[in-house]
């Protein structure tokens, strides 16, 4: 016979009252519970998604591709506006200026004296120069050009028992930026001022600081000349690319 107390029967009418949960749940109730735990991922993605909306970002199952992040375009000069022709006198020449890491080429519309003639080599190389010197035009500097070459730069003609095609300057070549020397090789390499194979000579000063003059004439023939190696330089695509080679990118001459 089982002994029955007022606290058993308290306890086991909250039980079996409306709206609480039993220590024993139905079958029917085991079942839904094993559905809500099967459905759990799911649900969570759905709220997910509800306050990703909320917060005024349309969900999408699509991957969204944005592009690659703006860049700037440089070193290209606008070509809407065709160039006027020439006058007498005026030549049409590539001068290569820096700009980035690299050598490009700018096309000026230059006043050469004697034109493209090899007669007039030195005239032309002083006359390219002069333009290397020069600051970058407004549409130059705009598109990112400038110029390495120092003001203070010149050049001079063969020294005695330089070949023809030689071109002395005021400065040793490894004193000078290997960005100019670039600039340089570059741009007389398309002129008359290069070789027959497009090959520029280049050299330091002459060992008495003397050279050849406009009209080829030479200075005293007993004077002492020991004058700087020469080197050849072409204008190709490592001397363009990596213009902070160009020191060491020659070959004797």
């Amino acid at each position: 016979m089982s002994r029955w107390s007022p606290r058993r029967r308290v306890v086991q009418d909250a039980a079996d009252a409306p709206g609480v949960p039993s220590a024993h749940p139905s079958p029917a109730r085991r079942s839904a519970g094993r559905s809500v735990r099967r459905a759990g991922p799911l649900a969570l993605l759905c709220v997910l998604a509800s306050l990703a909306a909320g917060c005024g970002i349309r969900a999408t199952s699509v991957p969204v591709d944005a592009g690659a992040a703006p860049s700037r375009v440089g070193c290209v000069l606008p070509t809407d506006q065709e160039s006027p022709p020439g006058s007498d006198g005026d030549a049409f020449v590539r001068v290569y200026l820096v700009c980035g890491s690299r050598v490009s080429p700018v096309e000026r519309e230059v006043r050469m004296p004697g034109g493209r003639s090899a007669a007039e080599r030195l005239p032309v190389a002083r006359k390219l120069l002069t333009e290397l010197k020069r600051q970058p035009r407004a549409t130059e500097e705009a598109a990112g050009f400038e110029t390495a070459v120092p003001d203070d730069l010149t050049v001079g003609g063969a020294a005695d028992g330089d070949p023809d095609e030689a071109l002395r300057l005021n400065r040793p070549l490894d004193e000078l930026p290997p960005f100019a020397l670039a600039q340089l090789v570059c741009t007389y390499a398309d002129t008359a001022v290069a070789d027959a194979d497009d090959g520029v000579i280049l050299g330091g000063p002459a060992g008495d600081g003397r050279s050849r003059d406009d009209d080829g004439n030479d200075g005293d023939a007993g004077a002492d000349r020991a004058a700087a190696p020469l080197q050849r330089y072409e204008c190709n695509a490592a001397l363009r690319t990596s213009p902070e080679e160009a020191v060491g990118s020659g070959t004797e001459a």
